[in-house]
């Protein structure tokens, strides 16, 4: 142990120890050996790449994530791009060429094999996880950039982890590469501007993280560039980053402001469009028109209520927006035929409802009524004085499609004949005043004394 070890502070020490990037790398001739395998094309990694760059057409063409993940598991990329920023960083011109070499071979195969593929394949509609590929951002600049930082570390460990793989899928190198492929295949500039361009900031980014990696390891340079050379690539790298990042910020800003934006609307069609027989079926936010549509079904709403909800639109940061209302039909565009249909059949079970209500209030109100007029304890009385062996007698009032009804249920030892219920329906409806009787009359079976006893 040094010197100036023994006499580190013990605090010091620890974080010594606990953010030191060198202690477990591979020696510098070990680390020198593997970015040079990196750059030899073998045919087994040729062939991994194609079946990678197929899963992963595959995966973008089904909307799959799950086997665009597994594509960029299999992908071999990323290791010529991390050799890429380790041999500009050591000053080994000669290995950063053949960096290059590999990956440009690398790149045109990947794009020849997924533009063949989506070439051939009958599903030609571009998918979420494509489009997902054609607007990058600051933040995918940042995802390459400490994605890089982690791979450029792990690539340098004597014992490997999943570090590579976690990055590959991070970066995301094989999607954008393989929408590439889609808007050749299809001829679509904006497939093919878009992807290329986070397909570049991803390699971009990785390598200059790796750069920055190995001279913090503090690997020895490999020869010495005279001042004039050193600068110049010094310049090419900046000029470079800026190029790439700048366009990337402007996405990121209009992205958070259209976020704002969308944020913003729905708060607004959420806490005011809220009607009691008006269903909201489809909205629509313009932002380059400064509109926001909305498809109303139900009760139309008045054009005074409309320019007050417009006149809202301030009070959501929403200042120089115009509110079109739109009622009982479609809006400009896609109409989403299922919503109004659901909001149709929301509103007819509404006012079902409400008649339900409205008629079942009225019935409990004859109900109370009629019970003030018939006395059913009184009948029930009557009935029991007239047959004695019934028991559990119960009377009421029932309401049906053909009017109001009387309702007698009880128990009886002996089953009545015919003429016993008839005689029982005349009595009801004679002390009640109510024609309609309905009868529920039960026979009690009761066990006799021989049966209680076990046979035999």
């Amino acid at each position: 142990m040094t010197s100036s070890k023994k006499d580190r502070h013990p605090i010091k020490e620890y974080f010594h120890r606990l953010l030191d990037m060198r202690s477990d790398m591979l020696g510098y001739d070990e680390l020198h050996d593997m970015m040079e395998e990196n750059t030899v094309i073998h045919g087994a990694n040729m062939w991994i790449l194609m079946m990678a760059i197929l899963i992963a057409s595959i995966g973008l063409n089904v909307n799959s994530t799950a086997v665009i993940i597994g594509a960029m598991l299999i992908s071999p990329l990323m290791s010529g791009i991390l050799t890429m920023g380790y041999s500009l960083a050591i000053h080994d011109l000669s290995l950063f060429k053949h960096a290059v070499s590999r990956f440009g071979t690398q790149v045109l195969i990947s794009l020849i094999t997924s533009t063949i593929y989506f070439r051939l394949t009958p599903l030609t509609i571009a998918t979420s996880e494509m489009l997902a590929r054609t607007t990058p951002t600051l933040w995918d600049v940042l995802i390459a950039l400490f994605g890089g930082i982690a791979g450029g570390i792990g690539n340098t460990r004597k014992k490997t982890g999943n570090v590579i793989p976690g990055v590959a899928i991070a970066t995301a190198l094989m999607p954008p590469l393989c929408t590439v492929g889609y808007g050749i295949a299809t001829m679509q500039l904006n497939f093919i501007l878009g992807a290329l361009y986070l397909f570049l900031i991803n390699t971009l980014f990785i390598a200059l993280s790796a750069f920055f990696v190995t001279k913090l390891l503090r690997v020895p340079l490999r020869t010495e560039l005279d001042a004039k050379k050193e600068k110049r690539i010094s310049r090419a790298i900046t000029t470079a980053v800026i190029i790439t990042i700048i366009p990337s910020i402007l996405f990121a800003m209009y992205t958070v402001y259209k976020s704002v934006l969308e944020k913003n609307a729905n708060d607004y069609l959420k806490q005011e469009f809220v009607f009691t027989d008006t269903q909201q079926v489809q909205n629509n936010i313009d932002i380059a028109d400064k509109t926001i549509s909305v498809s109303l079904v139900g009760t139309p709403i008045s054009d005074e209520k409309i320019a007050e909800l417009e006149s809202k639109l301030e009070n959501y940061d929403l200042k120089g927006y115009k509110l079109h209302v739109t009622q009982n039909k479609s809006i400009e565009g896609e109409f989403d035929t299922d919503k109004v249909t659901i909001a149709i059949q929301e509103n007819t079970i509404r006012d079902l409802q409400k008649q339900l209500d409205e008629e079942k209030a009225k019935n409990e109100e004859l109900s109370e009524n009629l019970h003030e007029q018939v006395d059913c304890a009184a009948i029930s009385a009557k009935i029991s004085a007239v047959f004695k062996d019934m028991s559990n007698i119960r009377v009421g009032i029932m309401f049906g499609s053909s009017g109001k009804n009387i309702y007698v249920s009880g128990e009886t030892e002996n089953e009545l004949s015919a003429s016993e219920e008839q005689i029982l329906k005349n009595l009801v409806s004679e002390e009640s005043g109510i024609s309609a009787v309905e009868l529920n009359i039960q026979t009690i079976v009761q066990n006799t004394d021989e049966a209680e006893q076990p046979a035999g």
